[in-house]
This record gives C-alpha cells, sequence and structure tokens, in this order.
C-alpha cells in the first residue's frame, strides 16, 4: 500500500514538473502586445469518461522571467534644491541612503503641475494627450484638456497588472474627472479601473493630514483609530501591510506599488517635534538659504561648478527688507514645511526597510522621485493660515497670522508658507510651481536604485528625461512590450524614452531629445540642449493676464548653463524662431493648442465649459447615509440664494447633531442641532462665523425646519440673510455679510446626518460625535438658477 502510494506521489511530482515547464513554455511565446493576452483556443473532447483522458496545462499569465518588482515614489510639491540629496538644507536621509547605493538623476523634469504629472508619470505619454493639460478640476472642453483620460492611453498599472503583476496605489490621486466622483460613477478613472488591484488614499489634490477623506478602492472609510493618527503615517501601514501579505501569499508574484504622499502639498501638516528640529535654521531667510544650498549642489557635483544662482522674481521681496516680524513668521513657516519633508521622507524610509526585511529590496526597481513639480508658490507672498483663502482670491495678512505661530502646522491650520521659500526650495532656479518654463518648476531630482539591474553605486545621470520616461523605462526592466492593444482599444504609442539605456553608462548620448512644456500659458520647448521659453504669468498671478501673443521669448543654451541665467534671444535671434516654430509644431500634435492661461476662473465648470454634475438642476433630494459628497458632485450653492427644507423626526429626550453639512473647520456651511435648538452657521473660511439659532428646543415628533438663505446678489461672495423656520413658523433670522465665491474645500465634503472629517459647526463633536440623533425622512436642497 505503501508503495503504491509512494509511487502515485512521485507520478504526481512528475506530472507537476511536466506542466510547469509547459507553462514556462507557453509564458515564453505568449503575445504581449495585445492585452489581456488572449487565452489558448480551448480543446475538445470524444472520450467520454474523464479518468481516460489528459488535461490541457493550466492557461496562467505570469510576468516575464527575472521581472523585477517595482515601487514608484512620488513626492507632492518639492523642487530640486529642497532635499539634502540635491544640496537642499531638508533632511532626507532614505533618499540619500537609496542614492548612495544608485543613480541620482540631476536633469529629470515634470510638467510643473500635479495631475498631469501623475498621468504621465503613468502612462508614458505627454500629459495633453492624456486630456490632462491642467488639473481635473480646471479641465475645459478642448481636446487635451478635457480631465477624461481615453482609453487609448491605458496606464502602466494595467499593462503591469495584465502581465502577471499585483498592483497597489496608496496615498494621492487626483487622475479623475471632477464630475465623476460621485457614488454614481462612472469609476473608470478611479484607481482600482486604472490597473491597480488594491487603492487606500484620496481621489482629490489635497487632503487634512489629521483628518482625511480617505477612500479603500471606491468605498469611503474612516482613518484607523491610533495615538496622533498622521495620513502619511496611515497610508505607509497600508502599503507596508499590503506588500508583506502579497508575498506572504504569492512570493513568486512580482508586485508595483505607487506610493504617492500628500505631503508636502499643502496643508503643511506635521507633528511639532518635526518642526522644531528646525528651530533657527531658517531664520537667516531665503536669500542666504539659496547662496548656501547652491554652494552645497556644487560640493556634490549635482550642478555644474560654473552653475550661477537665478534671479529672484521681482515681486518677492528681500529677506533683509522685511520687519522683524515677518521674518519671525516666515521662518516658522520654512521649519514647519521642512520638518513635513524629513517625516515623509522617514515614512519612505520605513517602506523601504519593510522591503528589505523581507528580502526584496534588491530586486526591486525602486523611483525615486522628489517632486511632481517644483516647491509651491500658491501661499502667495506671506503665507496662509488657511490655503482656501487662495481660492476664493481672499488675501490673508501677516497681522492676522503672527499669533497663530504656536499652531503653525498643527490640526488648528490648514497653512502654506510664502512663496519666498518656493524659490529658494527650487534652487539653483528662479521659478516654481506653475511655471513651466522655468527648470525651478520642472527639475526635480530623481533617485533609482535596483541592485540587481545597475552596477555603479552613488553614480550621477545627467542626460535629459522627462517624467514620460518612466513608464517605458519600467516595462523594458520587466522584458514586456508597450502593448499595442489594451482592453480592446488601439493603443496611443508611448511617447516616452526608456531610461535603461543609461543605468550602467553615464555617458551614454541622450535619446529624448525635444521635449515641450505647457502649464496655463507658460510655456518652452527643448531641443538637443537648447531651451526656448516664455513666462507668461507668475503662480500668484490670476488676473490681468497679458495677452498670449505679447509675450517675449528667452533663448538659453542648457548644456552650458544650467539655471537658466544667460539669455541668448538676442544674439541668435534665428534659432529662436527655430525654436518657436518647433514649439507650435509639437503643441498642435499633441493637443496643447489652443491654450488657456485662466486658472481659478476654470474651476466654475460652466465657465471652463466641462461637465457640471448637477447641470441646470435647481433641486436635489437627500436621503440619511449620503454622505462623502465631493464639492464637484454636490450642488453647487454659491453666490446663489438656497433653501433647506429638512423633514425630521426628534426623539424623546431631544436631538443632536448635523443635519445638512458642506465643507469643515476652515470654510463651509451646516444646517444642525444642538439641544435640539435647529441652527445655521457660515463659516467663512474659518476667519467668521454667522450663525442663527432657534430660541427654544424642538419638542418630540415631526418636525420640518426650512433654512432659507437670500443672497443679495451684485457679484461674487456677497452676503445675504439666513431665515430659519420650524413647521412653518419663522423662528430666527440673522445676517451673512460674506461668503465663499469659488471654493469651500479641496476634500471636505457634503454630508446628511453626519459632518465627515473636521466639523463646520462648532460644539457638536468631531466625526462620529457630530452623527444626527434624530431621524432624517429627507431632505430637499433647492438653488436658484445660476445667472448666466
Amino acid at each position: 500500500m505503501k508503495v503504491n502510494l509512494m509511487q502515485d506521489l512521485i507520478a504526481v511530482a512528475g506530472l507537476a514538473l511536466a506542466l510547469a515547464g509547459t507553462t514556462v513554455s507557453a509564458q515564453e511565446k505568449l503575445d504581449r502586445t495585445v492585452l489581456p493576452i488572449a487565452e489558448p483556443k480551448r480543446q475538445t473532447y470524444t472520450e467520454l469518461d474523464a479518468r481516460k483522458a489528459k488535461a490541457p496545462p493550466r492557461f496562467e499569465v505570469k510576468a516575464p522571467k527575472g521581472a523585477p518588482n517595482v515601487v514608484i515614489v512620488l513626492i507632492d510639491d518639492i523642487g530640486f534644491g529642497g532635499p539634502t540629496t540635491f544640496g537642499g538644507p531638508i533632511r532626507t536621509p532614505t533618499l540619500d541612503q537609496l542614492a548612495q547605493s544608485g543613480l541620482r538623476f540631476n536633469n529629470f523634469h515634470t510638467t510643473a503641475l500635479c495631475s498631469p504629472t501623475r498621468v504621465a508619470l503613468k502612462s508614458g505619454r505627454n500629459h495633453h494627450t492624456a486630456n490632462a493639460g491642467s488639473i481635473m478640476e480646471t479641465a475645459t472642453a478642448f481636446p487635451g484638456n478635457t480631465g477624461q483620460i481615453p482609453n487609448s492611453v491605458a496606464p502602466l498599472a494595467e499593462m503591469l497588472r495584465l502581465n502577471g503583476y499585483s498592483t497597489g496605489a496608496f496615498g494621492k490621486w487626483h487622475e479623475t474627472a471632477a464630475w465623476e466622483t460621485s457614488v454614481s460613477g462612472p469609476f473608470d478613472r478611479w484607481p482600482t479601473h486604472q490597473g491597480f488591484d488594491k487603492f487606500y488614499g484620496f481621489i482629490g489634490g489635497e487632503t487634512d493630514q489629521w483628518y482625511p477623506l480617505i477612500y479603500d478602492g471606491t468605498i469611503k472609510v474612516d482613518p484607523p483609530k491610533m495615538k496622533d493618527y498622521h495620513f502619511s503615517v496611515d497610508m505607509t501601514n497600508q502599503a507596508i501591510n499590503w506588500v508583506k501579505a502579497q508575498q506572504s501569499m504569492t512570493p513568486d508574484k512580482p508586485f508595483f506599488v505607487y506610493y504617492a504622499t500628500g505631503a508636502v502639498h499643502a496643508p503643511h501638516h506635521v507633528p511639532k517635534e518635526w518642526a522644531d528640529k528646525y528651530k533657527g535654521q531658517f531664520d537667516k531667510g531665503w536669500d542666504q538659504t539659496r547662496v548656501d544650498t547652491l554652494e552645497r549642489q556644487k560640493k556634490l557635483g549635482v550642478v555644474p561648478p560654473n552653475t550661477q544662482l537665478g534671479e529672484r522674481p521681482k515681486d518677492l521681496k528681500a529677506w533683509d527688507s522685511l520687519p522683524a516680524d515677518q521674518r519671525r513668521l516666515f521662518a516658522r513657516q520654512a521649519e514647519v514645511f521642512a520638518g513635513f519633508l524629513e517625516h515623509t521622507d522617514d515614512q519612505v524610509g520605513r517602506f523601504r526597510k519593510a522591503l528589505e526585511d523581507i528580502g526584496e529590496l534588491d530586486n526591486t526597481l525602486f523611483i525615486y522621485i522628489m517632486g511632481d513639480n517644483g516647491t509651491s508658490a500658491e501661499g502667495g507672498f506671506v503665507g496662509m493660515y488657511n490655503e482656501m483663502t487662495y481660492f476664493n482670491g481672499v488675501e490673508e495678512k501677516v497681522e492676522d497670522l503672527i499669533p497663530l505661530i504656536d499652531k503653525w502646522g498643527g490640526p488648528e491650520t490648514f497653512p502654506h508658507m510664502a512663496a519666498g521659500w518656493a524659490v529658494a526650495f527650487d534652487t539653483p532656479f528662479s521659478w516654481t510651481k506653475q511655471v513651466a518654463s522655468d527648470f525651478g518648476g520642472t527639475r526635480n531630482g530623481m533617485v533609482i536604485h535596483w541592485p540587481k539591474g545597475i552596477k555603479e553605486k552613488g553614480g550621477l545621470r545627467s542626460q535629459f528625461s522627462h517624467v514620460i520616461d518612466i513608464a517605458p523605462t519600467i516595462l523594458e526592466a520587466a522584458g514586456l512590450p508597450q502593448p499595442k492593444s489594451v482592453n480592446g482599444t488601439v493603443q496611443t504609442p508611448i511617447e516616452g524614452t526608456s531610461l535603461l539605456y543609461a543605468f550602467n553608462d553615464a555617458k551614454a548620448p541622450e535619446r529624448h531629445k525635444t521635449q515641450y512644456f505647457e502649464m496655463f500659458g507658460n510655456r518652452a520647448i527643448y531641443h538637443e540642449g537648447w531651451f526656448a521659453r516664455t513666462i507668461h504669468r507668475a503662480p500668484w498671478q490670476t488676473t490681468n493676464l497679458p495677452p498670449l501673443t505679447t509675450d517675449v521669448w528667452d533663448l538659453y543654451d542648457v548644456r552650458n548653463d544650467f539655471s537658466l541665467t544667460k539669455n541668448l534671444a538676442a544674439a541668435q535671434p534665428e534659432k529662436l524662431k527655430e525654436m518657436q516654430a518647433l514649439f507650435m509644431k509639437e503643441a498642435q500634435k499633441y493637443n496643447v493648442l489652443p491654450i488657456d492661461d485662466r486658472t481659478i476662473e476654470r474651476t466654475n465648470a460652466t465657465l471652463a465649459g466641462r461637465p457640471d454634475f448637477m447641470g441646470d438642476r435647481t433641486s436635489l433630494t437627500l436621503y440619511e447615509g449620503m454622505q462623502g459628497m465631493l464639492e464637484n458632485s454636490f450642488m453647487n450653492i454659491k453666490n446663489r440664494s438656497s433653501k433647506i427644507t429638512a423633514d425630521l423626526e426628534i426623539p424623546a429626550g431631544g436631538a443632536n447633531g448635523a443635519i445638512l453639512s458642506q465643507g469643515g473647520k476652515f470654510g463651509g456651511w451646516s444646517l444642525y442641532m444642538k439641544d435640539s435648538k435647529p441652527s445655521y452657521v457660515y463659516n467663512f473660511l474659518g476667519l467668521d462665523r454667522y450663525t442663527v439659532t432657534a430660541p427654544e428646543a424642538l419638542p418630540a415628533g415631526p418636525a420640518k425646519v426650512v433654512l432659507d438663505f437670500a443672497y443679495d446678489g451684485g457679484g461674487l461672495g456677497k452676503g445675504g440673510k439666513a431665515t430659519l423656520s420650524v413647521n412653518g413658523k419663522q423662528v430666527a433670522e440673522g445676517r451673512v455679510e460674506k461668503t465663499q465665491p469659488n471654493i469651500f474645500s479641496a476634500d471636505e465634503t457634503a454630508d446628511v446626518g453626519i459632518d465627515n472629517q473636521t466639523p463646520v459647526a462648532q460644539g457638536i463633536g468631531i466625526g462620529p460625535e457630530t452623527r444626527f440623533t434624530g431621524t432624517i425622512q429627507k431632505i430637499v436642497l433647492e438653488v436658484s438658477p445660476m445667472k448666466k
């Protein structure tokens, strides 16, 4: 009996080995240019008894033999001159460590803005090819700017997934069309329909790091309860747990992780002890910081010895000209930002260590990109306690910010820093995020670490490269062809160039020879060492823009002018004309034209020409349980009259909590109940609150609570009168002196029966504590027609 059993086991083992060999052989013959890979024709049988027939080998798509794991780390809103790895003043030990055993790239470029860089990074196509000419919230009706990634631009994650990879995305997304973020979808451009098996993060452009809006897949979830919660820590925990589980269950299956932090985008939120590590280090100011950074960059060799410091933009004041109180405020802003970046790099270090602990680091192509664009100057000239003031055209004043110094970066603030620091952290360049025509907006430090594929340790690569080069680099490293068709759609060819040629040859001639740049009218062209550009607008300039036809162009030989300080336009006018013509040719080819230089105006869907989720509707019926409705997926109540009618059931003992809210602590409105007294509050940017409260508590039983807001009219952001009624009887009224004209929040939502994240109203708790303790039968939100 035992002998027969042993013979059977040997036979089964032999069959398994034979099938394995068949599978490997079959893998080599797969046509990977058409995805998903076609299954073989199904065999038919004439044999009646399965015991007398032999089953065919199991069809299974596996990654090519030796294909590495892949990790892309993308930090938000930090430029070339920020991290120590590229000479900056902010400590980034994880990036340093990876660079010491990998390669630094000092001639790598992004698009100068968030969504466009992310879409280009993960598709290998130019941002306009992917319809991401700007962020999703400023999409227009023109091809190249619609905000809808076309099916012909399949993402890298989907290519890898259909070739046998496990795929996970953690952190910031910001690639979903603004009108596709509701419960009704479509979910085609959400992470789990863009190639990722797993997604844990936020869908928009930014989030409160203390109280984030988080999705697991397409489901909104509450952050886990943990001591000193911070989203960067949370997303790292999720990434570590996912990779460990994936390798535990399928150790032979490679993984692709896209790890994109919300940091260091505003709000600059960081534990105080991390900010305090930089106490006094920025007292010298942004001008001296630039000088010191350039000196370190030269010593490191990440810039040529002859590199000059680009001029500080004329709109920004010299540090020495500032009064002492402003210098104290601005220095603290930089301390918080620096602590935020070091804290973020520390989280990347935890993730890197986890890969090392499970023995996967050496076989991981680890691409660490320090910034999706240059450092942000959207904090204006003095910084902001609440970043939403920028998007609503409200200028914050130094005297109002100074009392908040000790709270800067904590939950009481939603802050951004003064623009002078953005220029400093983009050293040696002159400009910042949004300025696609200056390397301060597009030049980002990158480190690639791959022990099994890169021989040199601590090397530097200076060939021109662009974010669209990352996807083809990964495909080549994995031994995968660029697909011709994905999910039934013929693909637009990848427009980037693999960087693999330079991994083991520092002197290899660069292969990415031509690249256009454009963002909100700032535009440029690179071609074989020459760079022509025009600065159309500064990041803080949102009105009174000059005509595009009057823009003045510069010309630079970047082979001898790393920081764009020697304008050759007057000396070589013919070369400039040649480069300008090349820009127009590339702009037409990649759907850059026509150029739209509007910024804040384009946040209005009607003005921009993109779909408005609510369209011309003037009434919306809401029910209990509807929550997490992003601003672009909810009725727009701004700049017009509105009416809220809530049918409620008040329990014995009274009711408390939010009935209907939109926004949060830093701007929004809420109809709520406290001690059974209906109340309405309008929170203007966290700066002013206007509250109307019923004088008497409601008795148990049904109640119809109505809030009627009569807008004054006469322009944007005006005030109005709020009238509160109960069961047809007016009980209170009051003035709202001013309203937010453009946006309440980038991440706070509209909620029925609860006020998620941070509450608009004070005194009703936070998160689950704000849940309405009565019953909401329905709520009808009505608005007056929007004036065309």
